[in-house]
Formats: C-alpha cells, sequence, structure tokens
C-alpha cells in the first residue's frame, strides 16, 4: 500500500490501520451515495483515489466527486460493444487472454492498426475497454497492463496529440491507480518527438509506470519477460506465441461481457436484448494468443 515507517510486520499492520481510517475520512467527506455512484465507491476504489492524492483526504475527495459527475454524464459503464465494434476491427486495442504474472488483464495496444478519424469514438472504444478490463480483474487485483506494439506505427497514423492528451487525462484522472505497468515495445525514434511533449501530461506516478523496451536492449527485455510468461507473449512483442486477433470471435466475447457488466450495475434497459444476443454467441475466446509451433 504504502510505507510510512518501515516493512516490519508490525509496522504493515500501523499502515493498513492507518489506511482504513483514512479510508473512513473519505467516506464521511463524500457523504451518502445512492445508484451506480454508491456501487463504484467501494473501499478498494476509496483507497485508489487516496493512493493517487498521497492520502490527503481534501484532494482525493475533490478527485472522487470529478470523477462521479464524468461518469454521471459520460455513463462508461453503458457503453456497449456494438457502439464501438467498427472501432475494434483492426484489433488495435483490445484485451489479450492472458494476464501478466501478477494475475493482471493485459490491454494490447497496436496504434499501427489506426483505422478510424473519429476522435470521440477512439476514446469511446478505450473508455469501454478500460471498464471491460476491470471487470475481468481477478479477485484483490485492482490493477491493469498495457502492452504497446509499434509494428508499422508512423506519423501517418499517429494519435494526434489533443487525442493523447485526452486519453491520458481521462486515465490519470477517473481511473486512478488502475494502470500498473505500460511496456512500449520498440516505438521508432521519430516516436521520441512525439514522446517529449506527450510525457509532460503525464503526473510523476503515471511516468514512471511507462517502460520503453527495445529488443536489442537486453536489458529492458528482460524487464518486461519479468512481468509476462515469455510463452504468452506474441512473436511481435519477443515472445513466443502467434497475434491472432478475430474480431468476429472477440466481438462474441465483449457480447458476453456485455451482459456481464449490465448483471453487475444492474440497471441496463438493454439487459433483455442483451441476454438474447449473447445467447447465440460461444463464451469463450478465440482472439488469444497461440504457442509458435
Amino acid at each position: 500500500m504504502f510505507n510510512l515507517w518501515g516493512n516490519s510486520q508490525q509496522d504493515q499492520q500501523s499502515n493498513e490501520v492507518y489506511g482504513e481510517s483514512k479510508i473512513k475520512e473519505l467516506k464521511v467527506a463524500i457523504g451518502p451515495l445512492t445508484g451506480h455512484s454508491f456501487k463504484y465507491c467501494t473501499d478498494a476504489c476509496l483507497k485508489r483515489y487516496l493512493e493517487a492524492r498521497n492520502w490527503n483526504v481534501d484532494k482525493s475527495k475533490k478527485m472522487l466527486e470529478d470523477t462521479l459527475k464524468w461518469r454521471s454524464a459520460y455513463k462508461p459503464e453503458e457503453i456497449r460493444w456494438d457502439e464501438v465494434a467498427i472501432e475494434g476491427e483492426t484489433g488495435k486495442v483490445y484485451r489479450a487472454g492472458f494476464h501478466d504474472r501478477q494475475g493482471r488483464t493485459v490491454l494490447i495496444l497496436r496504434p499501427g492498426m489506426q483505422n478510424t478519424s473519429s476522435m470521440e469514438n477512439q476514446i469511446k472504444h478505450l473508455v469501454y475497454l478500460l471498464e471491460n478490463a476491470m471487470l475481468n480483474l481477478p479477485p484483490g487485483q485492482e490493477q491493469m497492463a498495457w502492452l504497446i506494439d509499434f509494428t508499422g506505427w508512423s506519423l501517418t497514423n499517429n494519435v494526434p496529440l489533443k487525442s493523447a492528451k485526452e486519453t491520458i487525462s481521462i486515465l490519470q484522472n477517473h481511473y486512478p491507480e488502475r494502470l500498473g505497468i505500460a511496456f512500449l515495445y520498440n516505438p521508432p525514434r521519430i516516436f521520441e518527438a512525439f514522446w517529449k511533449i506527450v510525457k509532460y501530461f503525464l503526473d510523476n506516478k503515471t511516468f514512471q509506470k511507462v517502460k520503453f523496451v527495445y529488443p536489442k536492449n537486453k536489458d529492458s527485455v528482460e524487464l518486461m519477460r519479468s512481468y509476462f510468461d515469455e510463452e504468452n507473449l506474441p512473436s511481435e512483442l519477443g515472445g513466443k506465441s502467434i497475434l491472432n486477433y478475430n474480431h468476429e470471435e472477440f466481438s462474441k466475447l465483449m457480447a458476453q461481457d456485455d451482459l456481464k457488466c449490465a448483471d453487475f450495475w444492474g440497471s441496463d434497459e438493454k439487459i433483455s436484448n442483451l441476454r438474447h444476443c449473447a445467447a447465440e454467441v460461444a463464451p469463450e475466446p478465440v482472439c488469444n494468443e497461440t504457442p509458435a509451433t
């Protein structure tokens, strides 16, 4: 969680007591909640906002209130796959069929596979997948990992600076402490100029989680492999599996997850339609990475 006094068992217990007291303070500060806001603000959620603001209750309260206003207006939990499916046709962002060594959900991003021009829809697609990644976290795990593959990337399909800034803002302000690690794999030299601008939008905590990996740099490769099983990593990312993104099969998986999401939030008017659609699709993903032979 954090370390104010040391690493002994007694110190860890003191840290936990301190954290619990801060969570209680934040609960009192934000007051009674109802509906989706009540369901969203679990103890684990409050802890993430406190961690993001260094356990300052006032700053955490402001951050959380801003998120609740954003979620009330944007309604990320109500986005359904059929609304953003066109954005996923090339597999430019999708949930991998494996977890990292810590059990975190993995999102694979391939900016070189950009296929649309609407910034609004692109961000909506990413928000949908962030919500989906959280929905599929194992018990006790709060974070996800990103693998960003720069194969095919160039300035012609580069994310506009405005879009990058908006994406970073949403991730940092409304999904605090959700990103565990992000590996940028083999970005071309020309990307460095873009990165010099983008990195100023990142807070220090997020910046420290971004790691560059180059195939010829042994240390960076070993760092990435310390987070992922080599058998799971796609060959494009230096691993031993073959990346076979199948949009049709991934769409079937998302239809199942849309039903799970509707059940979780419990107030989706389209739930009956989702049940009907989900009954017609297979529950198992076929877009997973498979071992190379």
